[in-house]
């Protein structure tokens, strides 16, 4: 199922962009987490990425996000490290995966795409992966893409 009108919204988040196999992923968010943790920050638990590369790459390119306790950010420049004070992406499509999630992820990114595509939809951010967790403590992901919409005028023309 595909939900309309999504939208990601975190105060105070760092990210910085890393390349990796795709089973290293958890590598690359723990190496971000203690260079953050070695600064004197941390995180609130919140932990997203975004895809920069192909997704059937062997080598990912994405952006690891977290969200950090702090308001105040100052970190040497050659950590490669970005800052925003509020991170929001909307209007957003997103699906969630609640079980098999390695299994399923290229399932629902080609689901996005083509849900893109049957309704007139303009991709304009790269594919965001949200790791989450139900008050059950059951974990999960959405996956979601900020959208455009196309508006049709009278001519059939997309604007």
């Amino acid at each position: 199922m595909i939900v309309e009108n999504h939208r990601i919204a975190y105060r105070n988040v760092a990210s910085k962009i890393y390349q990796f196999y795709p089973e290293e992923i958890h590598l690359a968010i723990t190496d971000f987490d203690e260079i953050l943790r070695k600064h004197g920050y941390r995180s609130n638990g919140n932990t997203f990425f975004s895809i920069l590369s192909d997704p059937a790459d062997e080598i990912m390119a994405v952006e690891i996000f977290l969200s950090v306790e702090e308001s105040h950010f100052q970190i040497p420049e050659e950590e490669n490290i970005f800052f925003r004070s509020y991170f929001s992406v909307y209007p957003m499509i997103m699906t969630r995966i609640v079980q098999h999630v390695e299994e399923l992820s290229q399932v629902k990114y080609w689901e996005l795409i083509e849900y893109m595509k049957n309704h007139n939809l303009k991709q304009r951010t790269p594919v965001f992966i949200d790791f989450k967790a139900a008050k059950s403590g059951k974990t999960y992901v959405e996956m979601s893409v900020g959208v455009k919409y196309s508006i049709i005028t009278s001519d059939n023309e997309s604007k």
